[in-house]
């Protein structure tokens, strides 16, 4: 059951640097619960170095992270038990099959095997992977990959999940078959957070959006809220600075030879 006063995600004053360079600068996020939430901004901006402090992947330099009430940084493992997470990059042990990675990632979060092997085929049909369990994931499509990725984060029926760019490199299928399974996910109770360049899906699937720029929140609330009367590509540009100056490129359309 969702308590609708407690929500899924707290981030209060959230600092991380890397030697001189400061990613992240003071964050402040409240994500509700049973809610689809945007993280959106221009490469660089700390959207992953966020992304990973929520998900316990790095340590922030100051400030508070709390999941459902359960303070991250005196309970971090309570708090990892709460979430299911997609990293960058998709980091995997691509040598297993997909049935195997499934397995592992159910029982590493304390899942019976018979459980696991239950929920592992439902997630491959819903995820349209049955056929392809058997085979290693090195040898899986950039779109199925994700997928099973996604349904390792899944098969412990966390309450928020943390997805570092689920539809970069998916194609349109794949992406929805991933997007009719999120939102039923969040119909039901489940909370997402997501970052993504697709300014079109964010505005179509997600109920509030924060704009991330050098690692400071810009803008943050509703979509309605952030966009106002210009769409959210618009105010993402202006956001993150306008457009670049091209003036010097006049050389381009002289076309040689």
């Amino acid at each position: 059951m969702v308590d609708a006063d407690v929500p899924a995600l707290r981030v209060r004053g959230v600092t991380k640097s890397f030697g001189d360079t400061r990613a992240v600068d003071g964050i402040d996020l409240t994500v509700p619960a049973g809610t689809f939430y945007g993280l959106v901004g221009p490469n660089g901006a700390g959207k992953t170095t966020t992304l990973s402090m929520i998900a316990g992947l790095l340590q922030p330099d100051r400030g508070e992270i709390s999941v459902n009430g359960v303070d991250a940084g005196s309970r971090p493992r309570d708090a990892k038990r709460l979430m299911g997470v997609l990293p960058d990059r998709l980091r995997t042990f691509d040598r297993l099959t997909g049935r195997q990675l499934l397995y592992y990632c159910g029982v590493l979060r304390g899942l019976d095997s018979a459980v696991v092997e239950s929920r592992a085929a439902d997630l491959a049909r819903a995820f349209d992977l049955a056929d392809a369990l058997g085979r290693p994931v090195s040898d899986y499509s950039a779109g199925m990959t994700k997928k099973v990725m996604l349904a390792g984060a899944m098969i412990h029926s966390p309450r928020l999940l943390v997805l570092d760019e689920p539809f970069e490199a998916v194609d349109p299928v794949s992406s929805s078959v991933i997007l009719e399974i999120l939102s039923a996910y969040v119909a039901h109770g489940g909370t997402v957070i997501l970052s993504s360049h697709g300014m079109d899906l964010v505005e179509r699937v997600c109920s509030r959006v924060a704009v991330i720029v050098a690692g400071q929140v810009l803008a943050e609330g509703t979509v309605d809220d952030v966009r106002g009367e210009l769409t959210l590509e618009q105010r993402f540009i202006e956001l993150a600075g306008g457009l670049s100056d091209v003036e010097g490129l006049e050389w381009l359309h002289t076309f040689s030879g």
